[in-house]
């Protein structure tokens, strides 16, 4: 059974910082492509970061230059570095796995975790 375990969210001021953790298990991690997606109240479902198997990354537009995606396959964790924080990246954070990097870019991984909430205050 595939799981994706999301950890690390929580309540900041703008300008702070948060690390996010997803623990992986029940599929052959190293081999996928791994995403973080975020949906505010009211809002659709966004594409933060993409990372596939090779280590090759992509961020949205929204975040580049402040968050880092990467992944420690021995320990088949994913994280999310997010700095310089702002009101606009308040969101549910949720982790999840494909098994190409086109299922990631287009938003249709096979698997999501159950998120992990990201409120960042002014």
């Amino acid at each position: 059974e595939v799981q994706l375990v999301e950890s690390g969210g929580g309540s900041v001021q703008a300008g702070g910082s948060l690390r996010l953790s997803c623990l992986a298990s029940g599929f052959t991690f190293d081999a996928y492509a791994m995403g973080w997606f975020r949906q505010a109240p009211e809002k659709g479902r966004e594409g933060v970061a993409g990372i596939d198997s090779a280590g090759n990354t992509v961020y949205g537009d929204s975040v580049k230059g402040r968050f880092t995606i990467s992944k420690d396959n021995a320990k088949n964790t994913l994280y999310l570095q997010m700095n310089n924080l702002q009101p606009d990246d308040t969101a549910m954070y949720y982790c999840a796995a494909g098994s190409t990097m086109a299922m990631i870019v287009s938003r249709v991984p096979e698997n999501w975790g159950q998120g992990t909430q990201v409120t960042v205050s002014s």
